[in-house]
């Protein structure tokens, strides 16, 4: 895999192998990254992280810093080993836990951007459904969810914007008013 844009455009970092996690395509992540706009200072919580990708994305487009959430643990020795290559490990915090676990222990940590791209092989309800409570007031949480289903509700948040891209679409979110 590779940096699409930014300061480390270009960089390349390494996917976990096997079936626990998906990795994003660059059509996909180029495609969150368009709608979202001009992301510098903004701070990221990187949900099912995978290989740390949307996280390590955010921050060469200029996001202040960002938290790579992972429980797999190889998935998480690959983001350590991505963001210590990449020379970012001052910006991107990863975590080994369940979403669930994390958020429990950190609920009044905010964040204006989430980023959420659970596994679609056996979606972990109960870390979807805390999430919102960590986006701040005027952020966007973001879903890469399967093309065919509906989009999941979230308590307190509202549709935005849907995108659908073959057998993935993304769901940005923000907050009812």
């Amino acid at each position: 895999m590779r940096v699409i844009s930014g300061w480390l455009g270009g960089q390349n970092f390494e996917s976990p192998h096997g079936h626990r996690t998906h990795p994003m395509s660059e059509k996909i992540r180029g495609a969150i990254f368009g709608a979202l706009g001009d992301i510098k200072g903004l701070t990221v919580l990187d949900a099912f992280s995978g290989s740390g990708a949307l996280a390590i994305e955010a921050i060469s487009r200029g996001a202040a810093s960002a938290v790579a959430i992972e429980v797999d643990k190889g998935a998480h020795s690959i983001i350590t080993a991505n963001i210590k290559k990449l020379g970012i490990d001052d910006r991107i915090k990863a975590v080994r836990a369940f979403a669930n676990a994390w958020s429990t222990r950190h609920q009044a940590q905010h964040f204006d951007i989430i980023f959420v791209d659970p596994p679609y092989d056996n979606i972990p309800w109960r870390d979807l459904k805390v999430l919102p409570r960590h986006l701040n007031d005027v952020g966007t949480l973001v879903l890469s969810w399967r093309g065919k289903e509906e989009a999941l509700k979230f308590d307190g948040l509202k549709i935005v914007q849907q995108k659908v891209y073959g057998d993935a679409q993304l769901v940005f979110y923000q907050k009812i008013s």
